[in-house]
Order: structure tokens, then C-alpha cells, then sequence
């Protein structure tokens, strides 16, 4: 399941998180190496020395999808040439990072700066805080006080592609999801055949399960499926127009491919005779609804919607 997760997350950020084109991430080896870090010091070490793209650093991208920067983050600096104040500086800017996406609603109290370090600043991180640099920095005032985890590579780099992941899972949640307005999806009453299903209500408080934006989605979906099936499946000859259904989720209700066909269908309907109209309407065995989503990814292909979904 988190390999699934991760996969989507990589597919849509390198897909969309940039303003100008696709942009090809690594969890979370390009996202450590990018994070707000765009210019080195001329006097820095060889092996700090790179080039990076400056419309695809981290930083350009969270402004692309919110906005505004981090608030006294430049997306242009220096790094100290000391790997001790180096590691600092990085722990500072990902500790301000985290502080400005929970200010924004995200869910990242588990997620510590540390995690989010490369292995190397890592490690200087661990020894600084666990004593074996303690004389050399305590006059700094640098120490944390916070509880120290000290784990091993293989464990460190488990945490951090689950930190990383995290981090742009809540991105998308605080700065993508809001995107969708209540106000672009007609009233469901305005079907009749719909004033016999119960509603989903988009208040806040409504469900321990879905946010309001998500449940926005969910009416919407619910809207278009029963607005396009008789208009996509009239002319089926393999199982009639599909029967009336309630969505109430993204998993379970959404298997049968039909969902998701009638929508792409509201937008392109030239797709009916070619592709959907193959489909299963009824399907009761697993070889029907690997047929169903065999076609439903012909046509995400067909309309250069390749955003690598397996069938």
C-alpha cells in the first residue's frame, strides 16, 4: 500500500507540481538535495558544488502550488561551507518549512527536520546531539532538547522516504485539495432521480473520514455518473444502462471503472463509441472488470492522459 502511495505522489508531483513542465522527483533523494537550496558558496568544496535548474528547485514548487514562499526563506542562498553549520542551516530551513505547513493545516506533528536531512547531514546531526561534538557546540547554544532518535542507514533512509512522502501528501492537501469549490458543482436536487439518494454534505464536521473538499468531489461524481449513464450506456449491448448507485468513497465504489467512465465521458464524449461503450455494465467476474479498466486506460492514453495508472 505505501508503494502504491508513493508511486502516485511521485506521478503527480512530476506531473503537475511545476509551473513549466514536468519535472522527474526522487523520493526523497532529489527532494533532499533541492529543498529551498538552489546556490552554493564559491568557496564551498568540490563535492558541494552543483548546478541546479533554479524553476525546479523544492522551493519553486511549493510557490507554484501556494503561492507564496516560506516566509524567511529566500528561494537563492548560500550554505555555510562548515558541514557543521551546513547541517544547521538545513535542519533550521526544514524545522521552518514544517512550521509553515502545519500553520497552513497540515498533519506533520511525527515528522521530525532531522528526517527530512540528507544521510551525511544526518549523521553529523546525530553526533552533534548525542555528545561526541557537545563540548565544541554547547557554547552555541545549537543543542536540542528534543528526544533523540539515532538510527541506523538502512532505518534513516526507510524514515525519510516515509517523511518526504508524507510532507507532499499534506502539500497537497493544504494547497491542492482547497483548489475545489462547492460553488462549481450544481445542486444534486437539480436531478429528480436523484431526490430519492441520500445526500453527502460538504460541512466540515460532517465526516471523521473525508475532508469537505473531498466530499465535494464525491457529490460532484455522484452528479455526473447518474447525469452520463443513459447517455454513455444507451446503446450497450453488454449488460444495458448500469443501475442508479450512490458514491460514497474512492476505493470500493470506483473498481467497476464506470465511475470514472462517465466523467471522462462528460468532457469527451467522442470517447462513447470507441472505448466505453465496450464496457461491462454489470460486471461479475474479475476477468470483466479487468476488461473494463483495460478500456478506461486505452482512454486515458487515447486523450494523452498518461499518468502511468495501472490497470
Amino acid at each position: 500500500f505505501f508503494q502504491k502511495t508513493l508511486t502516485a505522489v511521485k506521478s503527480w508531483f512530476t506531473l503537475f507540481g511545476w509551473s513549466k513542465g514536468q519535472n522527474p522527483i526522487s523520493v526523497p533523494q532529489s527532494l533532499r538535495r533541492d529543498v529551498c537550496i538552489v546556490q552554493l558558496t564559491v568557496a564551498q568544496e568540490k563535492n558541494f558544488k552543483r548546478k541546479v535548474d533554479k524553476d525546479k528547485g523544492f522551493c519553486e514548487m511549493l510557490f507554484h502550488l501556494n503561492g507564496q514562499p516560506i516566509p524567511g526563506i529566500a528561494a537563492s542562498q548560500s550554505l555555510p561551507s562548515d558541514p557543521v553549520e551546513r547541517m544547521f542551516q538545513l535542519h533550521w530551513q526544514h524545522s521552518e518549512l514544517l512550521s509553515f505547513l502545519r500553520g497552513q493545516g497540515a498533519y506533520l506533528s511525527h515528522v521530525m527536520p532531522e528526517f527530512l536531512l540528507a544521510p551525511e547531514d544526518y549523521r553529523i546531526w546525530t553526533e552533534v546531539n548525542t555528545g561526541l561534538r557537545v563540548g565544541s557546540m554547547r557554547s552555541s547554544g545549537k543543542l536540542s532538547s528534543r528526544p533523540i532518535f539515532v538510527l541506523e542507514h538502512r532505518a534513516f533512509e526507510t524514515m525519510s522516504k516515509r517523511a518526504w512522502t508524507d510532507v507532499l501528501l499534506q502539500i497537497y492537501k493544504v494547497f491542492v485539495l482547497p483548489r475545489v469549490s462547492s460553488h462549481v458543482v450544481p445542486d444534486p436536487s437539480s436531478l429528480e432521480s436523484l431526490h430519492n439518494m441520500p445526500g453527502i454534505k460538504s460541512e466540515p464536521l460532517c465526516s471523521n473520514v473525508y475532508s469537505r473538499y473531498e466530499r465535494t468531489v464525491l457529490i460532484w461524481l455522484n452528479k455526473q455518473y447518474e447525469k452520463h449513464r443513459k447517455i454513455v450506456w444507451k446503446d450497450s449491448q453488454r449488460g444495458g444502462i448500469p443501475p442508479m448507485r450512490w458514491i460514497v468513497n474512492f476505493d470500493q465504489d470506483l473498481l467497476d471503472g464506470l465511475v470514472l467512465a462517465a466523467q471522462i465521458a462528460a468532457y469527451c464524449p467522442y470517447l462513447i463509441p470507441t472505448h466505453f461503450i465496450k464496457m461491462y455494465t454489470n460486471p461479475r467476474t474479475q476477468e470483466q472488470l479487468l476488461h473494463n479498466s483495460l478500456i478506461l486506460v486505452k482512454a486515458l492514453h487515447s486523450i494523452n492522459l498518461d499518468t502511468d495508472i495501472k490497470v
